[in-house]
């Protein structure tokens, strides 16, 4: 028998638009319709932000779980760095994971958070990725980008340009294994992925360095003998163009910016952050806390429309192949996806 999909939101900092994109995308019956839905918050930032959209809370199809972090008849300050908001952020994504580690969510979305809050709070913290990665013990997380229009993996991120050179096969391996299952339970089916070279032209035969003949070349013929459909090392100047002509799904980028630049230039306000070699699905939208406007019904929900897709399109995946819901048979179609903005 099939089921909703459960899908935990941590609303990220209270001072920021969290709660407020997350009210106006629950706001939407065409995405509000797709999931069972956990709001991790406190009413004091919940109120804050329903009074200032003119939303009515109670009427939206979500259960709200409380962490106590602020306390009843908190004034939420909008737009204002505090230390007990930073601790607050993170104790909504500490019980947000907890509630997809015991199964109790399918996946979580995370709004954002302030990293500046949190460090003010005394917490040691570089991130949404590698915090859920050390809340559940895992040890090689990754970061793709997914919108409608094109995926992107990265080998390496938050690293210096002249370290990211330094490529290893075992990460490259692990990098496509990653990407693969994850489209796997976005297009229930076996993805078709693209791997970037590091050099201009992936390395001219030698001509322009090595790494791509003698790194990334033979971490794709390990791919492929695990029974992965990719190809590669691909000119990166002329990749993207051949997958946004849907000759590929993914693309594997040897870094940051090889990936994100034409993703964000391509897809600016689609894209979404995706959370790989976790124990969990987490999705996130791709823009920060946005202090500049908070607390004025300025904040647009479209991304965190997508992620809250995302999230729902992955975890309804991930049950089909494990056999928990019908493979042809989840909660929702993919005319309704579509629907939603959510066909690729």
């Amino acid at each position: 028998m099939s089921r909703p999909a459960r899908i935990a939101i941590s609303i990220g900092d209270p001072a920021g638009v969290g709660a407020e994109i997350a009210l106006k995308a629950l706001s939407d019956p065409t995405v509000a319709s797709l999931a069972q839905w956990f709001l991790v918050a406190d009413r004091p930032a919940l109120d804050a932000a329903a009074l200032i959209c003119a939303i009515d809370a109670a009427k939206l199809p979500f259960t709200l779980v409380e962490t106590n972090s602020l306390p009843a008849g908190h004034t939420v300050a909008f737009g204002q760095l505090r230390a007990k908001y930073g601790l607050a952020a993170i104790e909504y994504v500490r019980r947000a994971v907890e509630l997809c580690v015991s199964a109790e969510a399918d996946a979580m979305v995370t709004a954002p958070l302030n990293k500046e809050a949190v460090t003010l709070s005394g917490r040691t913290f570089s991130g949404h990725t590698e915090y859920i990665a050390e809340l559940t013990g895992a040890a090689e997380p990754r970061m793709l980008l997914y919108s409608e229009k094109l995926a992107t993996v990265h080998v390496s991120t938050h690293i210096p340009l002249e370290q990211a050179c330094y490529l290893d096969r075992a990460r490259i391996v692990k990098t496509i294994q990653l990407g693969n299952d994850a489209l796997q339970w976005m297009l229930r089916r076996a993805p078709r992925i693209a791997v970037c070279g590091l050099n201009p032209h992936a390395g001219e035969h030698g001509l322009f360095g090595r790494q791509d003949q003698e790194i990334i070349a033979p971490a794709i013929d390990e791919a492929r003998s695990l029974g992965i459909d990719c190809s590669g090392p691909h000119s990166p100047d002329t990749i993207f163009i051949r997958a946004l002509r849907g000759e590929f799904d993914l693309i594997v980028a040897m870094y940051h910016d090889q990936g994100h630049i034409p993703m964000k230039l391509i897809d600016f306000e689609g894209g979404v952050n995706v959370s790989l070699g976790l124990p969990i699905i987490r999705t996130s939208v791709d823009h920060g806390t946005a202090f500049d406007i908070a607390g004025r019904n300025q904040a647009d929900a479209t991304n965190m429309k997508a992620a809250m897709r995302l999230a729902v399109r992955m975890a309804e995946g991930k049950l089909a192949l494990a056999g928990k819901l019908p493979a042809d048979a989840t909660n929702h179609s993919a005319a309704d996806h579509a629907r939603a903005g959510g066909a690729r």
